[in-house]
């Protein structure tokens, strides 16, 4: 099975210089738990609700002054659209995330799979390895 079957295609990029607070409004509007980060057409990020928690309401920083960049995480990881799902679980586990965004080969964001999607599909190989999703780590989760 591929990613593009189970993924979710519809997704919004969030600007970098958006403020916290409207990034967590359309965490709150949309139902989700990340969004991903983009920048002259590019991905740069993920700011989960998470980094907000831990980076900026814990540290006591202003959410309407706040941006999305300062608080995203960098360096994320992703899968392909034509990726099979054992694939994307494998990018899962590797890094301990919970949702990858998913790009076409003209590496262009197309969708986000996350461990809810995995768990749907009927794909036993990506089912055993997204048990190693759950595994407690010692990296910091995203």
């Amino acid at each position: 099975m591929q990613v593009n079957e189970i993924m979710t295609p519809t997704v919004q990029l969030a600007d970098p210089n958006m403020t916290i607070r409207d990034a967590a409004r359309r965490m709150r509007a949309d139902n989700i738990g990340a969004l991903p980060v983009g920048e002259n057409d590019r991905l740069i990020g993920m700011v989960t609700d998470r980094d907000i928690v831990v980076r900026a309401v814990a540290e006591e920083r202003a959410a309407g002054n706040t941006t999305v960049r300062e608080v995203m995480s960098e360096g994320i990881c992703y899968c392909f659209a034509d990726d099979d799902t054992e694939g994307a679980a494998q990018i899962m586990a590797k890094h301990q995330v919970r949702r990858v965004p998913v790009l076409n080969r003209a590496k262009r964001l197309v969708g986000v799979v996350a461990l809810a999607d995995l768990s749907r599909a009927e794909d036993e190989v990506a089912q055993d390895a997204m048990k190693d999703i759950a595994e407690p780590s010692d990296k910091p989760r995203r």
